[in-house]
């Protein structure tokens, strides 16, 4: 192991892996120079149950997660472990990746420039805007995060199913939610990308151009699908967060908000003169601007609006 910091242990839970796994790691756990513990479960929980496990297993008071066949550089434990140490009102911290091959070659961009976790986004994360920044799409990946194990009371256990995130997203939510992550602008690992991994960089398929004539002749159920479905997808994390964290949490209100603003959007009246008044409240608060995707155009919260008035 190429570490400069040699972990304290190692927990794997093996999740009815049909390969040779196990022999492999019990290979690992005969010649390493730390305990390596192994456990297989009798039955497949899936990665979000599976990591559960394995984070409830770990003893240190730093659980680095290595969930992927992705390559640590030497300096990873050693500079994450010392940003913890002299971080210590973070509870969870991530750290940025080179892209590479599947044979680790190349080094031509970082992960977070596949995520769009640009330096606009970094600085709003900064500025306490973290929940708004994680409610665009996930930009914690596990296999480069670390984790106080004692805030492992407030992220477990891991619901079963988080609309629009897995295991890592969870616990990006719970600590924008008390804004406790931080995150370190390093590429200290190397992200294989290859056809079989489950989850990686691809490119965004480009959103559906919405012109004005369409806003006024396409069939409002079509309009209103997205708009139920986002709703709908906050409201379950509206209420996971509100059974784990408290109400006083910073990055509660910014959900709330953005709650508001999708259940209003979704709910419109047929009756378009009622319409006008939550509409152009949004629209004099902010919400159609702060809500709309990063790579739209100046006049795309407008346009949405007046399609809220007018479809």
């Amino acid at each position: 192991m190429d570490q400069k910091q040699h972990p304290d242990e190692v927990v794997v839970c093996d999740d009815q892996s049909t390969d040779n796994t196990i022999e492999i790691l019990q290979q690992l756990a005969a010649e390493a120079p730390f305990p390596v513990h192994i456990s297989q479960n009798s039955t497949r929980l899936g990665f979000n149950k599976n990591f559960e496990g394995a984070l409830s297993a770990c003893t240190g008071d730093l659980i680095f997660i290595c969930d992927q066949d992705d390559h640590w550089l030497p300096e990873k434990i050693s500079r994450m472990t010392q940003y913890m140490i002299d971080h210590p009102e973070a509870q969870l911290t991530f750290c940025n990746s080179w892209v590479t091959d599947e044979d680790l070659n190349g080094r031509e961009s970082r992960f977070w420039e596949w995520i769009r976790f640009d330096k606009q986004a970094q600085k709003r994360w900064k500025s306490g805007d973290m929940m708004d920044v994680m409610l665009d799409g996930n930009r914690v990946m596990g296999c480069a995060t670390v984790i106080r194990r004692t805030y492992l009371a407030t992220i477990l256990p891991i619901p079963t199913e988080i609309p629009g995130y897995i295991y890592d997203g969870w616990i990006g939510l719970v600590g924008a939610a008390e804004n406790t992550i931080h995150f370190l602008d390093i590429p200290l690992q190397l992200y294989r990308t290859h056809g079989q991994q489950e989850v990686g960089v691809r490119v965004e398929e480009p959103m559906e151009r919405i012109r004005l004539r369409d806003r006024l002749s396409r069939h409002r159920a079509k309009k209103l699908a997205p708009l139920r479905e986002k709703q709908a997808q906050l409201t379950v994390i509206n209420r996971l967060l509100s059974e784990r964290v408290s109400p006083d949490a910073p990055g509660i209100p910014l959900l709330r908000r953005r709650l508001s603003h999708f259940t209003m959007r979704s709910c419109l009246p047929h009756d378009r003169i009622k319409r006008l008044g939550p509409v152009l409240n949004s629209l004099r608060q902010g919400n159609y601007k702060r809500y709309a995707d990063v790579a739209a155009n100046w006049y795309a919260p407008y346009l949405a609006a007046l399609g809220d008035l007018l479809e």
